[in-house]
């Protein structure tokens, strides 16, 4: 591209107001290739990248979930669309990658010599720090992510999106290993079918083997009809396999082979049928312990685990914790057609705790502090005991020496009754007027009997 000063003075005024914005502006000619980048791009990726990536395809920068060949906003920038709010990881020559909102446009007849030979603009800005950083099909199924080994996972689910290979999902009961089935499958090419889900621990042998191939009339006491397995059901979508740890194992080798030949039979049925479904499995059990054990098989579970995906428990991932917490809130309010908010308190309460429910159990006391909450903000006192003693405790670990001699008796129920009277029993200002914290206030009155 031929540097006019016209065209210099320009793009340094435009690389100015870029970094001044935090954002990065890149150009890309009609193939989609990127013929320069604001030097904002050096503090994405690392120093020097605004320099290498000219001359090479966008999906080296963005992947091919954007830009591929027979990608929606690619289609949508031929056809002179504008594309807004689209996201995307900026991969790093380190091997880790950032997530950007992405807008792209075709660029202006009237640009100016700036864009000389260029035909697309594409801006990116910085989304670890939005409310639900995901959107679309992942955003439709709850993932929320903020923690890196989260925010890794969603990286990895994009670059699934072509894939048809079988996915093991292992994870600690409540984690949300199903919601992550759904995001593989709703941004895949097999979204369109459907997503048959079969807990393989909730029923018997002999009734789940039914469940998951069908069976004919006649089959077994009580098949008075004809019937349509999990399998035949999932055509053209996932069979989704929960608790896949818990599945008896003469019912094991019939997994494995749909898994090798893709055939299966329907119970009391001799006729061949061909499988059509991609498989998705979960578990929280070990199974390399269970293999040893001899409750699982060795060659099923290399069968199921082409595609391993481990998600961390809830407790270490503390930064999911507020934006999981938000996003349920909305839904569960929602339902019940109330807008309610979460105290500072509660939210330094639910970051406090170790929620061995993991995920589910945050969505239990969230759904139960909506219940009990009268309010339109949801207070320490409206969560569940365990919750709030978290941090209860963690305030009594800070004020245990300005309260080694303090005693609990009707002397101290008639002083926090008097501040609590003194301000119609608004729990800030009676904390306020006793010098400690509102967590410790409410200590003092559960303790008390003061509610």
């Amino acid at each position: 591209m031929s540097e006019v000063p016209e065209g210099r003075a320009g793009w340094a005024a435009i690389e100015t107001a870029f970094a001044a914005l935090g954002r990065v502006l890149l150009l890309l000619d009609g193939e989609f290739r990127v013929l320069r980048a604001t030097c904002t791009l050096d503090a994405w990726v690392c120093p020097g990248a605004c320099q290498k990536i000219p001359g090479r395809p966008i999906e080296d920068l963005l992947g091919a979930r954007l830009f591929g060949v027979d990608e929606s906003l690619r289609a949508s920038l031929e056809n002179g669309g504008r594309e807004e709010g689209r996201r995307a990881f900026v991969q790093c020559e380190t091997g880790a990658a950032r997530l950007a909102s992405v807008t792209a446009a075709p660029v202006p007849a009237d640009a100016g010599a700036w864009a000389e030979g260029a035909k697309y603009l594409v801006v990116l800005r910085p989304a670890e720090d939005d409310e639900l950083i995901l959107e679309g099909a992942l955003a439709a199924q709850g993932l929320v992510a903020r923690a890196p080994a989260m925010l890794k996972i969603v990286r990895f689910i994009e670059t699934l999106h072509r894939s048809d290979a079988t996915v093991l999902i292992t994870g600690e009961s409540g984690t949300g290993k199903e919601v992550i089935a759904r995001a593989i499958h709703a941004s895949s090419a097999r979204r369109s079918g459907p997503f048959v889900a079969v807990n393989c621990g909730a029923l018997p042998a002999d009734l789940l083997e039914s469940e998951l191939f069908g069976h004919v009339r006649g089959a077994f006491t009580g098949a008075v009809r004809d019937r349509v397995g999990r399998f035949e059901a999932a055509k053209g979508g996932v069979v989704f396999l929960d608790e896949i740890g818990d599945m008896p194992i003469a019912l094991q080798v019939k997994l494995l082979r749909v898994l090798q030949a893709r055939t299966f039979e329907r119970v009391g049925e001799s006729t061949t049928r061909t499988v059509d479904a991609r498989v998705i499995a979960a578990t929280n059990v070990d199974l390399k312990e269970a293999i040893a054990a001899g409750r699982f098989r060795e060659d099923l579970y290399y069968r199921l685990r082409v595609v391993p995906i481990h998600v961390p428990p809830l407790r270490g991932r503390a930064e999911d914790i507020e934006a999981l917490a938000r996003h349920l809130l909305a839904r569960i309010a929602a339902r019940e057609g109330r807008a309610v908010r979460l105290s500072p308190d509660v939210l330094v309460a639910l970051k406090s705790y170790a929620w061995p429910g993991n995920v589910r159990e945050l969505e239990n006391a969230i759904e139960y502090a909506v219940a009990i909450c009268q309010r339109q903000t949801v207070q320490l006192e409206d969560l569940p005991p365990e919750i709030a003693v978290a941090l209860d405790d963690e305030t009594d670990e800070k004020e245990r020496p300005a309260r080694a001699e303090e005693t609990v008796g009707s002397d101290e129920a008639a002083r926090v009754r008097a501040a609590l009277d003194a301000h119609r029993w608004h729990h800030a200002r009676a904390a306020a007027e006793l010098g400690i914290s509102r967590t410790t206030l409410w200590r003092k009155m559960r303790a008390l009997g003061l509610t």
